[in-house]
């Protein structure tokens, strides 16, 4: 069952330009950065708040490592803004396959590492009225 919203993902050219901006603007402050070098991203995850069901929501900006990552090319053709939403929950593997059975498609077969060594999957935008659409299972050492 999803639980809340995780985060939403913000591809951006410059992530200390980015990051400034967030910080400066909304006073939004740097939990974790990482470069996940499997998805070609350099990462900062900005908290906004707790949740009711221990996790957290967060901001994550995107600025990718090498062109051809998914998010380089997908800059290389929107451009800087909202790459994805991803919604949170206790089992990404369970809750991707129930919702596999309702005929969205599921990018990947077996979740992956995700940032703060989350496991997530992603479904298929054309699948979610044009929404890229993350799961997410927090790693609870983060």
């Amino acid at each position: 069952m999803l639980t809340r919203i995780d985060h939403i993902g913000i591809a951006c050219f410059d992530l200390d330009k980015t990051v400034e901006f967030y910080r400066a603007t909304y006073g939004f402050e740097v939990f974790h950065t990482e470069v996940n070098e499997e998805q070609g991203v350099r990462e900062a995850m900005l908290k906004i708040n707790e949740t009711s069901d221990g996790g957290a929501s967060y901001i994550q900006l995107l600025e990718p490592t090498r062109e051809d990552s998914a998010v380089g090319k997908w800059l290389a053709k929107n451009g800087e803004g909202v790459h994805h939403i991803a919604f949170g929950t206790e089992d990404v593997r369970g809750d991707s396959e129930a919702i596999r059975g309702k005929g969205v498609r599921v990018l990947y077969d077996q979740p992956r590492t995700g940032s703060m060594g989350s496991s997530i999957t992603f479904l298929h935008p054309k699948d979610c009225h044009g929404v890229l659409t993350e799961l997410v299972t927090s790693n609870p050492d983060h």
